[in-house]
């Protein structure tokens, strides 16, 4: 009985460590990382150019896909935003007058 009981525990230990393992084909140098959501992971040194420029949705989506992010958005001074950090967004930060000031991911 007690080798029927050490057979049964190795089996599931070994069964709780094989569904712990994973096995992962990215290259590390990929330049658009994946998160464990699937989702790319923003780059925002790639939408630094829109600093200076007047906000408008083509800029939005411009940077958008060069930033490689999966959404983006705008925040004027006076918006307020929550405190979840998401890698795969791009925020472009702007004055009153709508002139993008600062690009960063969150």
């Amino acid at each position: 009985m007690p080798w029927k009981l050490a057979s049964l525990g190795t089996l599931l230990a070994a069964t709780l460590l094989a569904g712990c393992s994973s096995t992962s084909s990215e290259s590390a140098t990929d330049p658009v990382a994946s998160t464990d959501t699937g989702h790319s992971r923003c780059e925002a040194k790639a939408a630094e150019f829109a600093i200076g420029k007047k906000a408008s949705s083509e800029l939005l989506e411009q940077a958008r896909t060069r930033a490689g992010a999966q959404n983006a958005r705008f925040l004027m001074p006076d918006d307020m935003v929550t405190l979840e950090y998401r890698s795969d967004r791009l925020n472009l930060n702007t004055d009153a007058a709508r002139v993008v000031t600062r690009v960063n991911c969150g």
